[in-house]
């Protein structure tokens, strides 16, 4: 997409909304309704607010006692999780999202991480065996900087085996991957409506079954008294209709130029490492390392040719750092500081895909001869 003459291929920080969803939500903004008065302006927010809780519902077919809780970001949604399921023990993965590794979560053990970026589920079944503390594991479907998908079905099946509940961080799978709830079979799901379409700062937990939480925001008795403040109601409607837009047929296509960005710069640099390959992964998603070329480096080369991609999260504040998924993944000092995250998005185009692979050719000529 252009914005401002920029190519913006960080898809996975955040992507464009969709014309359709900016449309409804700048409608909603003019309406002045607070979901929990009782007056007529009340009940409609009310009434629009339950009707986009509903379009989520039908999107990812949860089950009749599963709860969808509306919350600010998937980052509030991730402690909900980690911290309200008041368990005595959490197993997260090394990979995770910052908003799951840095949460003060009780007992936290981490699971190993395979080279190939999925994670180690014999390291976890010895984990589960003869435990007897109450345990959330909390493994995301899609990683963020690499696009593996995870074995959350196996996951699952581990846990039911060793009485252990399962939260998973699927902010990088809905629309891109199919996401049925109830087949997943976890407890908790997070999600979010800036990944997929939608606009930033709102997100939500399916709480599947009727799981006990504890609300971690206290004040009033919004969102089923599981997360008190006056909700977002632009925010929400536009989350329900980015999710009746899903097409993970129509991603799925985006594999093409991924596949074609790989190929081409592979030729170009045989030295070049693309991590997840040979792993499951969804289909926008490429991340590689050119050791030696700094991934500084190689982003303000992009940046000064106007395209934005990224490092890996967009969590850091804005600072360029090695990849802790990578160095999970068995990555080398030199590699996890010379790598490039490239996203595509449902607005990217072919011509965009040509203009990064020519402008990351045009800098790795100039520095080749110092690798």
């Amino acid at each position: 997409m252009s914005i401002s003459n920029l190519t913006y291929l960080d898809h996975n920080a955040t992507t464009p909304m969709k014309p359709a969803v900016r449309d409804i939500m700048l409608e909603t903004l003019d309406f002045p309704g607070n979901a929990s008065a009782i007056h007529k302006a009340g009940r409609d927010a009310r009434r629009r607010i339950e009707e986009s809780r509903q379009q989520l519902a039908t999107a990812l077919n949860t089950g009749a006692r599963d709860v969808i809780v509306f919350t600010s970001s998937a980052t509030e949604a991730n402690n909900l999780a980690l911290l309200g399921a008041g368990m005595e023990r959490v197993i997260t993965s090394s990979i995770e999202h910052p908003s799951v590794l840095n949460v003060a979560a009780p007992n936290k053990t981490l699971l190993p991480t395979l080279h190939d970026g999925t994670v180690d589920l014999n390291a976890l079944e010895h984990l589960l065996v003869g435990q007897t503390e109450q345990t959330l594991i909390s493994v995301m479907l899609v990683n963020n900087e690499t696009g593996v998908i995870q074995p959350i079905y196996k996951i699952v099946a581990l846990a039911r085996t060793h009485g252990a509940l399962v939260h998973t961080d699927a902010v990088q799978a809905f629309g891109k991957i199919p996401l049925d709830v109830q087949k997943l079979g976890a407890d908790f799901i997070t999600l979010s409506a800036h990944k997929m379409g939608g606009p930033q700062g709102v997100g939500c937990l399916v709480i599947a079954n009727c799981v006990a939480v504890t609300p971690q925001i206290r004040g009033g008795n919004q969102e089923k008294n599981l997360r008190s403040g006056t909700e977002n109601l632009a925010g929400i409607v536009a989350f329900g209709h980015a999710a009746r837009l899903v097409d993970v047929a129509g991603f799925e296509k985006l594999g093409l130029w991924r596949d074609k960005i790989e190929t081409t710069l592979k030729a170009a640099a045989p030295m070049l490492k693309i991590y997840g390959d040979t792993a499951p992964r969804i289909a926008n998603t490429s991340m590689f390392a050119l050791p030696g070329a700094s991934s500084e480096t190689q982003l303000i080369a992009l940046d000064l040719a106007g395209i934005c991609v990224s490092n890996g999260s967009a969590c850091s504040s804005g600072t360029v750092k090695p990849s802790h998924v990578l160095k999970a993944m068995g990555a080398s000092d030199a590699e996890a500081t010379s790598s490039l995250r490239v996203s595509l998005g449902w607005n990217t185009t072919e011509a965009e895909v040509d203009l990064f692979i020519a402008k990351w050719l045009e800098m790795f000529e100039r520095v080749k001869s110092r690798l």
